[in-house]
């Protein structure tokens, strides 16, 4: 009743006031509004500012920490609160959290990255640590600039719609910082920098993180910019039972929020308008539980309708509040990149897929930032746009990540590759700038390794080796002999229907490469090739029998082209995969080399059918080409839940390799169903042809000879996906019960 008498006194004096004023327009109480920090609680301003509006409230001064800083500075910038409804309403909620890079946006080296390792940890000076935040909040940045570009070239926030400002807190000496000018985005989301789950940002040489640590409720400063009534906004919680303290993170929550209580008890009554929301319940991550959020924001304003009521009946405050939105391109005039010392010009542009004179469109823009970001290079990226006459000027701030070396792990677990645990050593800038040089070793049932060592130039060719060997045992179907070991059949007699072989295979590369938007790669170089089958269980002679013992030179050309979402559950995009290569040199162990060349090509679609469903479209197809190849270097299919080697595919309803020749064919189509987060049940088949020179007339197009079904269940995981594959083909009536773990390596 004592604040509803001071509005009223309030607005009465100031009308009062008029009549001894002449000629002069009406003054009427400035209203600031206050919004404190809470994470995904503070979407119930959003509620909020849907009240004000609809009762003509007008705001002359928004003060806001954390997430009040981010709805605060959006509203101040011109947005209003239909509009910041649909904005949060249409977010993935997880992005906001994690620092979620599109894998579109990735490059080819860090798709593979992200889809072999389960874990990454810093590992310089060969001892471990543990990263300093989760997020480097980038995706916020993105969206925030993207949201933000019509007020770009605003760098003193009394400037905007209206006045505006923030709170953040320097991580150093645990002061309060008062942020109100600078770059709007930049300034909203260190006030906003939860410490542990984001990075601190760096302004003008001081990392600040969240605001609320210090001053949740910044009644203070509004007040001081000239607020007569304050309507303040509290999403913050309350201290908690020992009965309701479930386990060490509301502990620690409960002691973090000691200082912010007991500050509330003296900015309360300094409160003209005090609206608190009732969102027990709900968490500072509860972001996909936005909409029910906004609505209990919007119910604890309405309980103060009649304060509001006193104050507001501006009919035109829609009119006032909304401010056109930024949707064209922007022209780069110059790109102005500070920070570097072990990567080039060259590369950033190449990264970020735009030089200095050109049109870029906010979505470009967004894609050049994230596939920055995905390199890792960076412990801290951060850019703006400075106004050059009608153009702008691009300048972007980078830390370069001090860490150099990685510790990588992973395990996987397969039919044919059997269990493995993979150990990664990934060294940046090991001889030279803009390098990388990584070990992949694959320790288990069969040994493996993978060496890389590339050289990234951006824009221009880059270069790069790598030197790749696996091995594994298996058995072979003894039909796969007939029509390559002819004149050895007569010692194989009594063979029994299945042979085992040991196969081992080691591919050295020198190449050369571009690519253009991360999504096209082009790639020639030299080649060369050792491999080495034989089998225990048949003999010649009283010896195991070579089947290759052969080195190998050769050139090669391939394109790649690679927008799939995910690799392992795709649910959009293309996948085109095509190689050209020709042996010109073997160590001819058998005598009878001749040069030839080979084509192996992949195709695939994907796209949604539904929300939950998916279809994923794929074919393979793979020919010798000129000459007759050697035994090691023909394809085989059959089996599941591999990574392919160079000549060996998966293939429903058969068993591992148990169909072979020197050409072939398959397509299969499968249907993916997304039961909920994470968890997948899928149906597939697959059709397929492969043989001796299958090429030479049209049958493998009208009659296919090979077919398998399968039902599965999978499920995505931090280690990677888990399945399980039952599969069936009608052609033998055998089935075959596949299970994977992990990422595939």
């Amino acid at each position: 009743m004592s604040r509803f008498l001071y509005i009223t006194i309030a607005v009465l004096s100031c009308v009062l006031t008029s009549f001894g004023q002449e000629k002069q327009e009406k003054p009427r109480p400035k209203v600031g509004l206050v919004m404190s920090g809470g994470g995904a609680k503070g979407l119930a301003h959003i509620g909020v500012l849907k009240v004000l509006e609809q009762e003509g409230v007008k705001v002359d001064y928004v003060v806001g920490t954390s997430m009040g800083a981010i709805v605060g500075g959006l509203y101040a910038s011109g947005y209003t609160a239909t509009e910041l409804d649909s904005i949060f309403n249409s977010i993935d909620a997880s992005a906001l959290i994690k620092d979620y890079i599109p894998r579109i946006s990735k490059s080819f080296y860090e798709k593979t990255n992200d889809e072999i390792y389960a874990l990454s940890l810093p590992f310089d000076n060969f001892k471990l640590g543990l990263p300093k935040a989760l997020s480097r909040g980038m995706f916020n940045y993105n969206l925030m600039n993207k949201l933000l570009a019509h007020v770009r070239h605003v760098r003193d926030f009394k400037d905007l719609n209206i006045p505006f400002l923030c709170i953040s807190t320097n991580v150093e000496t645990g002061e309060a910082v008062i942020l109100d000018k600078g770059y709007l985005p930049q300034a909203i989301l260190a006030s906003g920098a939860f410490p542990s789950l984001f990075a601190p940002v760096n302004i003008d040489g001081k990392y600040l993180v969240d605001g609320g640590i210090v001053n949740n409720y910044p009644i203070e400063e509004l007040r001081k910019m000239g607020a007569d009534i304050i309507i303040g906004v509290d999403v913050q919680d309350g201290l908690k039972t020992i009965d309701e303290i479930q386990g060490a993170n509301d502990l620690l929550l409960q002691i973090s929020n000691y200082s912010t209580i007991r500050q509330m008890r003296d900015k309360i009554p300094a409160t003209d308008i005090y609206v608190k929301p009732d969102i027990v319940g709900y968490t500072v991550v509860s972001f996909d539980e936005g909409k029910a959020i906004i609505e209990r924001g919007a119910t604890a304003a309405a309980s103060r309708l009649e304060q509001l009521k006193l104050i507001g009946g501006n009919k035109n405050i829609l009119k006032e509040q909304y401010v056109p939105k930024f949707k064209d391109s922007i022209f780069v005039n110059d790109i102005t990149v500070s920070g570097l010392t072990t990567f080039t010009n060259r590369y950033i542009h190449g990264k970020l897929g735009f030089k200095p004179n050109t049109k870029i469109s906010l979505d470009q823009l967004s894609e050049g930032i994230n596939q920055l970001n995905a390199t890792e290079n960076f412990s801290a990226i951060s850019y703006r746009f400075d106004k050059d006459g009608t153009r702008d000027n691009f300048i972007l701030d980078l830390v370069e990540n001090p860490v150099k070396r990685y510790l990588k792990l992973g395990l996987h677990y397969d039919g044919l590759m059997k269990s493995a645990a993979l150990v990664n050593i990934t060294q940046r800038n090991f001889l030279l700038k803009s390098d990388v040089a990584s070990l992949d070793m694959g320790l288990g049932d069969n040994l493996r390794y993978n060496f890389n060592y590339f050289v990234d130039n951006g824009f221009y060719w880059s270069v790069g080796i790598s030197s790749k060997y696996s091995q594994f045992g298996s058995s072979l179907p003894f039909r796969i002999l007939e029509e390559n070991f002819r004149d050895l059949l007569p010692e194989f007699r009594n063979a029994p229907s299945k042979f085992n072989v040991d196969y081992s295979d080691l591919i050295n590369r020198f190449q050369l490469q571009t690519f253009y938007k991360q999504k096209y790669l082009l790639g020639i170089g030299m080649e060369h090739r050792y491999l080495n089958i034989k089998s225990t269980t048949i003999s010649q002679d009283g010896k195991d029998v070579y089947f290759e013992k052969n080195n190998y030179l050769g050139a090669f050309a391939n394109l790649t082209i690679d927008t799939y979402d995910n690799k392992y559950f795709p649910r959009k995009g293309f996948l085109f995969k095509g190689e050209f290569k020709n042996y010109f040199y073997s160590s001819d162990f058998l005598g009878n080399f001749t040069n030839y060349s080979t084509v192996l090509g992949q195709i695939g679609y994907a796209a949604r059918i539904t929300n939950k469903l998916s279809i994923d479209l794929k074919s393979q197809v793979g020919s010798v080409i000129g000459g007759e190849s050697a035994f090691g270097m023909n394809y085989f299919i059959g089996g599941y839940g591999f990574a392919e080697l160079e000549n060996v595919m998966p293939f429903f309803g058969y068993d591992f390799l148990s169909l072979g020749g020197d050409s072939f064919i398959t397509g299969k189509i499968q249907f993916d169903y997304e039961i909920f987060k994470r968890h997948h049940i899928n149906i597939a088949a697959n059709y397929g042809n492969i043989g001796k020179n299958i090429f030479e007339n049209s049958d493998w197009f009208g009659n296919v000879k090979y077919s398998g079904y399968a039902l599965g269940y999978g499920m995505q995981t931090m280690i990677g996906p888990i399945e399980v594959k039952f599969t069936y083909s009608p052609e033998t009536g055998e089935r075959f019960t596949w299970f994977g773990v992990g990422f595939w390596f």
